[in-house]
């Protein structure tokens, strides 16, 4: 482990940094496409000059991309993008190992998530790298001196994007945006394969419930909610989807699963989990008609999918049994468990996603940012897409890395694919 002479960043603990190192080698071994883009990054220097201000997850596979980044010539300085999300060891890590100003503890209060925010803006990012996009908001809303400064953005998960394209419609984007979730090397497989490992993984974590058998309620079937119901439903469980998209409905139906309201769900399930990106999808009136040792949880990015406030005034007393686990005793003397503070339950009870679908993610997110920097001067203030090349490449360099191969199209091939004139 490198010393370096001034330590930068607010870290829980920085004798946890070898420790830390330990396991982002662990997870840099799973991530064969950002290690390649991060030797490429190495010799061509992309990101020479820019300042990277990064609100993301500090886990181990974050900090391999922050790495990355950093062989892109980027200076960076990174904070957590959700309370209870930081892997402390990691942080260490980051700030006293690799030389990267760090801003994140797990279980960090309100006040201070945000003066980690305010330490990484105070950099001057000319690049922001969001994960929700609290980082840009706040940049908005207190700093608008500095947009001028800021050449653009990339953007992780569902509910950042939702939110930036809320901006874009309001006229008030402060510069251009890459949707990094929107790319198909990210959402179909993180969202889908990632998002559902390890949504259950924490649940099991931090309840050890045996689910085979059970009844799982899954409110939304994006792709995380159709990655959490496969996988819940391979597991043993029986699984009940609640939508307010008639498609994302129909497809759960022909999926194989129930669909009916939250409402006819709420006395029905043994385990409730949100992934919509809305506001207070489970509530008191859904509590009210649990089961007696029903549990909720999210994993979703916010932790107002579940309206915690009005459940706590239904409650009569609050326990914790166990870490993570919050027990309501309600009025009738029924008890209801929230996980995580409802919090991203897979990074607030576990490690979050496995490395290997975050290489997919990451090199995406690394890739997106070189393109900004190189494409910024010709943007418009609006949320661009990950361009198409850059998705096929992630692709490409995954196969290459799985040792899978395909098929390429002949002469032949192409014409008859361009031609309009063929027929039967």
């Amino acid at each position: 482990m490198q010393k370096v002479a001034e330590f930068k960043g607010d870290v829980k603990d920085r004798s946890l940094a070898e420790m830390g190192r330990s396991r982002i080698e662990w997870a840099a071994s799973f991530m064969p496409v950002l290690a390649q883009i991060k030797e490429r990054f190495a010799k061509e220097r992309p990101l020479q000059g820019v300042r990277i201000g990064a609100c993301l997850h500090v886990t181990t596979e974050t900090a391999n991309l922050m790495l990355a980044l950093k062989a892109g010539g980027a200076e960076i300085a990174l904070c957590a993008s959700n309370p209870l999300s930081t892997q402390d060891d990691v942080a260490a890590a980051l700030a006293a190992g690799y030389e990267i100003p760090t801003y994140a503890i797990k279980g960090e209060d309100n006040a201070r998530y945000y003066s980690h925010i305010e330490a990484v803006i105070a950099t001057k990012p000319t690049m922001t790298m969001d994960d929700g996009c609290d980082l840009v908001n706040t940049l908005y809303a207190k700093h608008k001196d500095l947009l001028a400064g800021v050449i653009g953005g990339c953007e992780e998960t569902t509910t950042g994007v939702i939110r930036l394209k809320a901006m874009e419609r309001d006229g008030v984007l402060p510069f251009a945006v890459v949707a990094v979730n929107d790319a198909l090397t990210k959402h179909m497989f993180d969202n889908r394969y990632g998002t559902g490992q390890s949504t259950l993984d924490g649940i099991i974590r931090a309840t050890n419930v045996l689910l085979a058998g059970r009844t799982l309620v899954v409110a939304g079937y994006g792709w995380c909610g159709r990655g959490v119901a496969t996988r819940a439903k391979g597991m043993g469980a029986h699984v009940i989807v609640t939508e307010i998209d008639p498609l994302k409905a129909l497809e759960a139906v022909m999926d194989g699963f129930m669909v009916m309201p939250m409402e006819q769900a709420a006395p029905l399930g043994d385990l409730f989990i949100t992934l919509t990106g809305n506001l207070h999808v489970v509530n008191a009136s859904h509590a009210a008609k649990m089961k007696d040792g029903a549990i909720i949880c999210n994993s979703g990015h916010f932790n107002d999918e579940i309206d915690i406030p009005s459940i706590e005034r239904l409650a009569k007393a609050k326990a914790q049994p166990r870490q993570f686990v919050d027990q309501y005793t309600l009025a009738d003397g029924r008890k209801i468990c929230i996980l995580g503070e409802g919090r991203l339950i897979n990074l607030a009870a576990a490690e979050g996603h496995p490395a290997a679908v975050m290489d997919m993610s990451f090199a995406n997110q690394a890739l997106a940012a070189a393109w900004m920097a190189k494409s910024h001067a010709t943007l418009e203030r609006r949320v661009y897409s990950v361009p198409e090349e850059i998705d096929q490449e992630v692709a490409r360099l995954k196969l290459e890395s799985m040792k899978v191969a395909i098929d390429t199209l002949t002469p032949a091939q192409v014409k008859y694919l361009a031609s309009w004139s063929e027929g039967t």
